[in-house]
This record gives structure tokens, sequence and C-alpha cells, in this order.
């Protein structure tokens, strides 16, 4: 792998241990708005949206009575607290980032989660203001099923996509950074885990924790 300059991180599944989490929201969603058993694979469906296209998705697909600002607003107040006191850091990623800085190495993240639980974890956890930027759909509306985000942080961090390593648990993003020219490296989630063999296949490296990552980057 050539030498990486950049490194741009996931949050959800990368950074953070919240997958779980966003699973048991969206059923949680469905059920006070009267959808009595929402499809078992309904967090599959939305880990692919921005947060404006699911919200405009459970409205279509299940017929709700309401706007897409209610749906929006509504589940970052149920996952709010979650984001506030609960979620904690994914192991070793306070050693990576530690490494990262005596390396001189720029890093940030980018999410498709909302901006401001985003900030919250993160300030929480102690490591907000150790990153460049923190990238959001409130910036690149089309999400990760486009480059836009990824080239925008390549472009803070100074780097090439080439030079630029993006870190990520999700599949449909390791193949959009992929596609666009970065280095790539899927990162082991338990509920990306059914997906694990074709994030093998389309990432340059596959890891079981961030603590393996110190392999991959000269």
């Amino acid at each position: 792998m050539p030498v990486i300059k950049g490194v741009i991180f996931d949050l959800d599944g990368t950074l953070i241990d919240s997958m779980t989490i966003w699973n048991r929201i969206d059923r949680e969603f469905l059920l006070e708005n009267g959808i009595a058993d929402p499809p078992s694979d309904i967090s599959d469906r939305m880990r692919k949206m921005t947060v404006d296209e699911s919200s405009q998705y459970f409205i279509d697909e299940f017929g709700l009575d309401c706007t897409k600002e209610y749906v929006i607003k509504r589940i970052e107040e149920l996952v709010r607290r979650e984001y506030m006191d609960r979620i904690q850091l994914k192991p070793n990623v306070c050693e990576v980032l530690d490494w990262l800085d005596e390396k001189g190495t720029p890093y940030g993240v980018a999410t498709a989660t909302y901006k401001v639980l985003a900030e919250a974890v993160l300030k929480r956890c102690g490591i907000f203001d150790r990153f460049r930027f923190l990238l959001t759909d409130m910036e690149y509306p089309k999400g990760k099923n486009f480059p836009d985000i990824f080239y925008g942080g390549a472009e803070r961090l100074g780097c090439l996509p080439g030079e630029t390593l993006v870190i990520e648990d999700s599949l449909h993003c390791i193949e959009t950074a992929a596609a666009a020219g970065f280095k790539t490296v899927g990162v082991y989630d338990p509920v990306s885990a059914p997906e694990m063999n074709e994030i093998k296949t389309a990432a340059d490296h596959y890891i079981m924790s961030l603590g393996e990552v110190y392999d991959i980057i000269s």
C-alpha cells in the first residue's frame, strides 16, 4: 500500500459501538407509529440511506401520516440519550489516535449520523477536538453512496484520494470510497458481520479491530 498521508474514519461501528442501538431505534419508531410488525431487516435498509432519505422512506413505505421533519426530529429524540450518556468507544481508538498523532498523520470523521449526536458522543468520550473535521449529511446531502464526502475529507486533510485511508464497517461505504480511488480498510462490527466476505473483497484490507491498523499504515 502507498504511503498514507491522512485517514478518514467512519463513526458508528468503527469508532463507537452504536450499531445495535440503531437496530432497536428503527423498530421502536415504527412500533410507536402503529406498525405492529416492523420488518426484521429494516435497519439494514436504513444503513445505506442519509437521514433525509431514511425519514422519507419510513413515510412512503409504511404510509405514515406525518412529515419528514417530524420523523427526523423524533428519531433524533429517541437516540439522543444513548449518544449523550451511554455509547462507548470501540477498543483501541485512543491508542490509534495517539499513534497517528505521533506520526503526524492527520485524520477526520465522515458519518451519516446526525451531526449534533456525533459531536455529543465524541465530546463526551474526550476525542472531538482531535479530529480535523466532522463531516455529515449536513455538508454532503447525498451521503456515502456518493464519493463527495470522502473527497471533501481528503481535501481538508491536504491529501489526494490515493494517499488517504478510509476506515469503514459498512460495505456500501467501502465500495464508494474504493471506486473513487481511496485506500480502504474494512473493520469488523457484529452488525455488518453478514457482509464480512463481501467487505473483505471490496476493501484493500480487513481488520477485526482498530488495533490491527498499525500494520497497514506505513
